[in-house]
This record gives C-alpha cells, structure tokens and sequence, in this order.
C-alpha cells in the first residue's frame, strides 16, 4: 500500500480543495464539525486504504487543511469524512460514481474525487470576445441535442456529439452556444420517502429525472453522464474534462464563443460562488456564464477577474464601474423581450409601444439578451400551436408550468392536417422570427427552434428525458422551408448592422442628413399611432449612420408591422434623392420563404404598399431603375 505522510507546518493560503504540491498534494476542507479526515480508495472500490486526519492545530476557522506526501497518486480516488459522516468534496474537478446517466444505484453512494490531475493542451486557444451587438446565441442542452436517433451522432447526448454539430451551428449564422447546466447533478429526482434496497440494486419509491439539471450539485466537477462512457473496444474512456474542454476548443477554433448556464439554490456563501465562476471562466476557457437562481450578482459584477468574460442575468440592479472597458461585458437575460413581442405577434391591443421598446433598446452600459422561446415555456413552434399548456406527461396533473404564455393556436388545438392553419402557423413563425432578429441587442435561439421543434405543448418539460424534449433532426427535412428562412434572415442581419447598433439609437438627426438614425411612423408616414386599437407600426433606419464591415454606409430600411387580422395600406417616407424603395423580406410571401436576393429585390411603385394581414415586410433602399439608366448614359 501506498503511504503518505502529513506535513507538520500546513500552508493555509492554498485555495479550498486539493492542489497538487511539491512532492504532494494539499487538500483544504470546510466543515463546521470538530474533527475532519480524508479517505483514500482504490479506483472502484468502496473501503478505504487510508484514512489521514486533518491536524486540528492547522485549522483555521472552519477550513481545515493539511499537506500529504507522497511518491505516487494515480488510480487513487478520495472523500471527506466529518464526524463518521462520509461526504464529497464540493472543491472536487473531477467525480467518479456518476458516469452512467439515470443511475438510480448511484443515488445513495457518495462520489468520489480523483487525486491525479490529467494536463490538458488548449494550443494556444484564444476566446473569440466577439461584442453583443454581433453576438447570436443558440441555447441547448448537452444531453437532448443529439439523443434522438436522427442526430446521428457517434455517441449521442455526450459532449463530442455537440462538437459534431458544430459545422451546422456555424453554417446557421449563430456565434456562440449556451450550454445548460453541465456541472455535476444528480438527476434523479428522490420521493420523500426513497430508499436504497441494496439487495436489489433499487431505489424504491416512484422516481423522476431532473433533466434539464437546475438544482443543488457539484459545482467544480463537469457532469460526468455527458462523457461518451468507457469503451475498452473503441479505445475510449470516462473523461468529462477533458472532453467539455475539446468541446470549448473545438468552437473557439470555428470562431465561436461557449457560454454555460449554472444554477444556485441561495445557499451558497457568496465567496463559494465566486470560485465557482472563476474556476469555470479560467479553467474551461470559457467566453460566458448566464447565472440563474441566487447568485450575488454585485460581487461577480465588480469581480476585476472577470473583466472581458460575459456574465448574463436576469437583472442588474446596480452600478458597475465599466470606465475604460471596450467592450459591454454584462448582460440582462430575462423574459420580458419574450412576453412583449408574443402579445405583439399575436395582435394584442395597446401593444405599439412594446414593440418600439423592445425592439429599440441597447443600453450602452449593457448588453441586452432578447428570445422568444427559451428552457422554460413553449418552443416557437408550440407558441403559434398550442392555446393552453399540456403537461399532462409530468405527472402533476398540469398545475405545474406557467399559465401565461401568450401564444395562439391559429385556430386549431396542437397537430392538424388543415392547410390553412399549417400556412398561417408557419407566417407567423416567420413573423417572430423577424421581430427577434431585428431587435437591436444580442438575439437567442433556442435549440430546435430553427427547424419547428415542438414539445406537444409542454411549456415545463424538466423531467421529459426522452424524444418529447429530444431534438428530433428529421424535421430539417420536413421544415426546411423555416431553416432556410432562419439562415436567411441571420445573414440579412450581419449583412446589415442597422439592425445590431452597438448602442441605441439617439432617435434624431444628429448628423444633419435630413434623417434621424430610427424613426417611427403609422400608416401615415412621419405620424405615428399609440391609440389602444392600433397593430401597425412602421420603423425607419438611415444607414448613414451605420458602417459595413468594409467600411461603406448601410443601406436604409423601412419596416412595416401590420399585426392586424386584415390587409392595411402603408404609405411608405421618401428617400434621399435617387433611392427607391425595394422589398427585401415578405412574410406573407410563401415563394423563397419571403426572402428576396440580394440585388433581386422587387422595386416599389408608388409611395403607397398595401401590407396583408398578420405580415411585416422589409424595404430596402436602393438606386432606382430611372437613376440607373441615368447613370448608365
């Protein structure tokens, strides 16, 4: 056996947790208890080979801590031991017990850390730090991308099958992926009354599974069930670290950036949180972190090590000095973009105002995060599908989710076979489609979103770990009409940064060209209508204002929203001299899914454009025939 000796003079600036060491190891460990120990074990095995005291004279309020020598590590696991109660290391990187996901065996046992560290080479990995206003984030989750069959992906719901996917991801447009919780979890779900029958290998008691992964778990160690598992055969074996970082690597390297999303509970001290966050952002290489739950946002806000790193939350409620910093760095991730634009797209009243709101603001002090569809509610597919949720398969009677979801069936309850309904479904997908990607701010996907993904109208499926909430990719096939139109209109906003300004909109001609930067008009032009029963509203953006990439002046746009269940007539603002307008999107248009090529654009005549019912339309302004010709002479 192995032996190991303590040092007698400890360290105690180490870090909480273990850190390898000159020689050895030093391990520093929380507990409120009076006596503490760790406990070594062979790989796999459940008694111990050693157990070594933590030195009560090196304690240090409630840290103990202790520096073990030793000659050799490797295949060594280990866990704490606190008053003759075994418990995990919160500090761990790296668990064994959990590789299998659904292991209802694994419940009651405590997992174990491992000693020897694996090095890792990054290459010279750089983080993208591409700014908000060019940033598009498709939010997923680890596991359902690539569960289904039709993902075919070698080892499906494992990190490497989401590196599998990224060639599609880059070719869709977005510039970075949100990952849902990928810390370690236990995602079974224990009655109040379970237990362990060891006799049986069985936990009793009806369980459920914590799919989507919120909740209290172990916040320094990847989740270990997204690793492809050991493969003697293949050669492969059990490493969730190693394969979460070729996954971070492998976006940076398309030029991607990775954003994950980790949950707390509120019990958490707040300078634990802190480590946390630093670990992942330093260690994983990470460009981002949406903090959900309780988290002391002011801390990490102010926190100068995370300069440069986004950080996404529901709200900051204060002021964080950002003087000299380039680029925004915070950013407010909540569902009000969601609730606004869903009662806009379906003709609510009295809703003008949101959609100027929404689809204006760009605070300069930080990034705004805007979805229509995201883990919690409907998908957008279900959203223009289903009235009323349907969380039957929950088993909670269908009191759980929210009941606010301001969707719109289009007339029929979930699946039909009328064509009309399918027809005004997918217009309005489109119709969202576009209120998203021409909001200024930083736009989110929600995986499955751009192909018609649907959930059967589950709006809460947390605990749906099968094919209700995997991504089924046959429908790229089925909907390919919705793809190409989301793949389009990405494009269309790169191409054009009127639509992702870096900061708002001064809303005047600061530049005297006769133009203010936005404008907003009725179906007068110059004469905007707020009255309660208005659905219309027409947006002017001068590119004079704006710069392409390659350094040229934008094109202007005029945007007319007729949310309103009957045609209306739009009376389109004059241009600069020369300019027609040009129509470049039409979601009523079902040839092309309402996207017209670049230089291909129908020219309007006349200054009057009739606007069907339940459709917006994008005019681009362009050179006219007539000055063409001109020209041309």
């Amino acid at each position: 056996m192995k032996q190991f000796t303590i040092a007698k003079d400890g360290c105690t600036a180490y870090p909480l947790g273990l850190v390898k060491v000159p020689g050895g190891i030093h391990l520093s460990a929380a507990y409120k208890g009076k006596e503490c120990r760790v406990l070594f074990f062979r790989s796999g095995e459940e008694e111990p080979v050693q157990a070594l005291v933590f030195p009560p004279e090196l304690k240090r309020g409630c840290v103990f801590s202790m520096t073990i020598f030793g000659e050799d590590f490797s295949g060594l696991e280990y866990c704490l031991e606190g008053d003759g109660v075994r418990f995990a290391d919160p500090y761990a990187k790296k668990l064994r017990g959990r590789e299998v996901w659904g292991d209802k065996t694994a419940v009651f046992m405590i997992p174990k850390a491992l000693v020897e560290e694996e090095t890792f080479d990054w290459e010279n990995d750089r983080r993208p730090r591409i700014p908000y206003e060019e940033s598009i984030i498709y939010k997923l989750h680890v596991r359902g991308f690539s569960m289904h069959p039709s993902s075919k992906a070698k080892q499906r719901g494992s990190y490497r099958a989401v590196a599998e996917k990224i060639p599609y991801l880059k070719e869709l447009g977005v510039t970075a992926a949100e990952l849902m919780p990928v810390n370690e979890f236990s995602e079974i779900m224990l009655p109040a009354k379970a237990s362990f029958d060891p006799r049986r290998q069985e936990t009793t008691g009806t369980t459920k599974l914590n799919y989507w992964g919120y909740g209290p778990g172990y916040y320094f160690a990847p989740k270990a069930a997204y690793g492809v598992g050991d493969c003697p055969a293949c050669g492969l074996q059990n490493d969730p670290v190693a394969e979460l970082k070729s996954l971070v690597k492998s976006f940076h390297k398309a030029g991607m950036e990775v954003i994950i999303e980790l949950y707390f509970t509120g019990e958490e001290a707040p300078s634990f949180i802190l480590d946390v966050i630093r670990f992942w952002v330093f260690e994983f290489h990470l460009d981002g972190v949406h903090l959900t739950g309780s988290a002391p946002l002011e801390v990490l806000g102010k926190d100068p090590y995370l300069s440069g790193i986004k950080l996404l939350a529901g709200s900051w409620d204060f002021a964080v000095n950002t003087d000299g910093e380039k680029e925004k760095r915070l950013g407010e991730y909540n569902d009000g973009f969601l609730m606004d634009m869903r009662r806009v797209l379906k003709g609510d009243e009295g809703q003008m105002n949101a959609l100027i709101l929404r689809s204006f603001r760009n605070p300069a002090e930080r990034g705004i995060v805007n979805y229509l569809a995201n883990t919690n509610g409907f998908t957008m597919m279900d959203m223009v599908s289903y009235n009323m949720k349907h969380n039957e398969d929950n088993g909670e009677q269908n009191r759980d989710g929210g009941a606010e979801n301001h969707s719109w069936n289009c007339g029929v309850e979930g699946p039909t076979k009328r064509r009309k309904v399918l027809e005004l479904r997918k217009k309005q997908l489109r119709n969202g489609f576009l209120l998203l990607f021409l909001s200024q701010g930083t736009p989110l996907l929600l995986a499955g979103d751009e192909f018609g993904n649907s959930q059967s109208g589950n709006n809460n499926a947390y605990c749906q770990d099968n094919e209700l909430s995997w991504l089924n990719w046959n429908l790229k096939r089925t909907n390919r009409d919705i793809l190409d139109f989301v793949k389009a209109v990405i494009a269309f906003r790169k191409a054009h940064p009127v639509f992702s300004m870096k900061m708002e909109a001064k809303r005047m001609d600061w530049l005297s060209c006769g133009f203010p930067d936005v404008s907003y008009h009725g179906v007068k032009a110059w004469c905007p209508e707020f009255e309660n029963f208005r659905r219309q509203l027409g947006i002017y953006y001068c590119g004079k204002y704006v710069k392409k990439p390659d350094g040229t002046e934008d094109n202007s746009f005029y945007v007319a929203y007729n949310m309103y269940w009957e045609a209306c007539e739009f009376a389109l603002p004059n241009l600069p001299k020369g300019e027609r307008w040009h129509v470049a999107l039409h979601t009523d248009r079902k040839e092309g899914g309402g996207v017209y090529a670049e230089g291909a654009e129908p020219e309007v005549e006349g200054r009057q454009f009739v606007v069907p019912a339940r459709t917006i339309v994008v005019f681009v302004g362009k050179m006219g025939e007539k000055t063409k010709q001109v020209l041309a002479k």
